[in-house]
């Protein structure tokens, strides 16, 4: 079966930053495009970023270059780097893999920034 597993998240002052890694099982990593999502209580689900299977990124402009994606298909995992961290970027952060018509989705890691 399809497995999307987030970790890394927690609590983290204003400024600071956190690593959310996402490991991925029962498909064929290397080839789908990966991404997070956040979503806040309140708020519709947003993108966050994504990268290609070529290695190309894209981020939602409300990032403001603070994130950065990566993924290590040796490992069957993508990263998130998240830094000058923000009380607004307080949210739940979902991992997602798609190619084509086929979405997988993970069950999503805590990231809360309050002082």
């Amino acid at each position: 079966q399809v497995q999307l597993v987030e970790s890394g998240g927690g609590l983290v002052e204003p400024g600071g930053s956190l690593r959310l890694s996402c490991a991925g099982s029962g498909f064929s990593f290397s080839v789908y495009t990966m991404g997070w999502y956040r979503q806040a209580p309140q708020k519709q689900r947003e993108l966050v970023a994504s990268i290609t299977s070529l290695g190309a990124a894209n981020y939602a402009d409300s990032m403001k270059g603070r994130f950065t994606i990566s993924r290590d298909n040796a490992k069957k995992t993508v990263y998130l780097q998240m830094n000058s961290l923000k009380p607004e970027d307080t949210a739940v952060y979902i991992c997602t893999s798609r190619l084509a018509s086929k979405n997988y989705w993970g069950q999503g890691t805590q990231v809360t920034v309050s002082s």
